[in-house]
């Protein structure tokens, strides 16, 4: 059976850049996961997120900065047989990305970060004014390994 495994990079950052959410997996005191939905950006081999900056994520990745990213699109059900359920199953292309978060402070950074979110979704950049800057807490994820797995393309 071929494997739908793989490793070339420059396939799993034009899915990444597909996606219009990513899933970001922490792990808490508990060795409970949790699991948040994020808007992002990815530039230059990490991936940037932005939220408030207090809150159930931010109490876990202060103390556990370990996380997982994923990111899933091309998704299309698709069957064989339409009266056989064992014969559907789903077309897609996915991304796992495991390393570590670091919280970007400087300022101009924060603007720069938030602008490549912005183009992500929008293709415009913006201004922000500073109180909204200094109350959004900015982090990447500083990638350590990352797999691609499809099926159906």
């Amino acid at each position: 059976m071929r494997s739908n495994f793989f490793n070339d990079k420059e396939l799993m950052e034009s899915i990444i850049r597909e996606c219009q959410v990513c899933y970001l997996g922490m792990v808490d005191e508990d060795s409970s996961p949790y699991v948040v939905p994020f808007n992002f950006a990815y530039s230059d081999g990490f991936i940037y997120l932005h939220s408030a900056r207090e809150g159930r994520k931010m109490d876990i990745l202060k103390r556990n900065n370990r996380v997982c990213v994923t990111f899933s699109t091309g998704h299309e059900l698709r069957h064989t047989n339409e009266r056989v359920a064992c014969s559907y199953s789903m077309k897609y292309k996915s991304v796992m990305a495991f390393g570590h978060v670091e919280f970007i402070e400087d300022f101009d950074r924060k603007i720069a970060i938030m602008n490549q979110v912005m183009v992500h979704y929008t293709g415009k950049e913006f201004t922000y004014g500073a109180p909204s800057i200094h109350e959004v807490a900015i982090y990447r994820v500083v990638i350590e390994k990352m797999t691609g797995k499809k099926l159906g393309y």
